[in-house]
């Protein structure tokens, strides 16, 4: 049974939602604040998490910049502000999906099942997309059959996005998984190596078809 933890100061809608969630067949944790959440988080192991932005005390973003230290369970932040500030900033934290209040329950439940699907472990490891051909168990690119050589930083960045087919990877997340939390800010890096993919893996550099840049936000790989 899949588990859920849904984080939200607002007692309404957290029972709200949990009762559709268990109506579902879905096994649900509640938390109403950050510290509340985070000693959940460290508790138990839920499956996926559901956290709201503005919460008391310990806000949202910090219960996820803390989980993004040990963690890398799907995280669906939730926020009642439209701008797009909260939105870059959770990403670039390390949330998955995002939601704006109000919501419909039925769009939520589909990021949810979205979300799992994509934790799920792959048992495939060779991915095939126009003229590459990517093995992340050899750890092996070729292009038109040739073997493509990468540096240990550039195949650690492409196996970063290679495996979230599809996926925005924020910033941030991948400046955490390639380079270290000591290099969380320094977005220069990406742009620099990105650019060395690029011209390695595209047939036309300038304009990528499957190493593409979200502006502001991070990168995904397209298949």
């Amino acid at each position: 049974m899949t588990r859920v933890l849904a984080v939200d100061d607002d007692a309404t809608l957290l029972r709200t939602l949990a009762i559709n969630l268990r109506a579902r067949g879905y096994d649900v944790l509640t938390a109403a604040d950050g510290e509340d959440a985070l000693a959940t988080l460290r508790h138990d192991e839920p499956d996926v998490v559901i956290l709201d932005l503005g919460l008391p005390g310990i806000s949202g973003v910090d219960v996820l910049r803390d989980l993004r230290g040990w963690s890398h369970v799907p995280v669906i932040v939730l926020s009642a502000r439209h701008g797009s500030d909260d939105k870059v900033e959770a990403l670039d934290v390390g949330a998955d999906d995002y939601v704006t209040k109000p919501f419909g329950v039925d769009e939520l439940l589909a990021r949810v099942r979205a979300a799992v699907r994509r934790a799920a472990p792959v048992e495939v490891t060779t991915i095939e997309a126009g003229d590459l051909r990517i093995d992340l168990g050899a750890r092996q690119v070729w292009r038109d059959e040739e073997e493509v050589r990468l540096t240990p930083t550039e195949w650690g960045l492409l196996a970063a996005l290679v495996s979230r087919p599809g996926k925005l990877v924020a910033q941030r997340q991948l400046l955490h998984e390639v380079w270290g939390p000591a290099y969380s800010k320094e977005t220069n890096y990406l742009r620099v190596y990105m650019a060395g993919l690029r011209r390695k893996l595209e047939p036309d550099p300038s304009r990528p078809r499957h190493l593409i840049t979200e502006p502001g936000m991070g990168y995904r790989f397209m298949s």
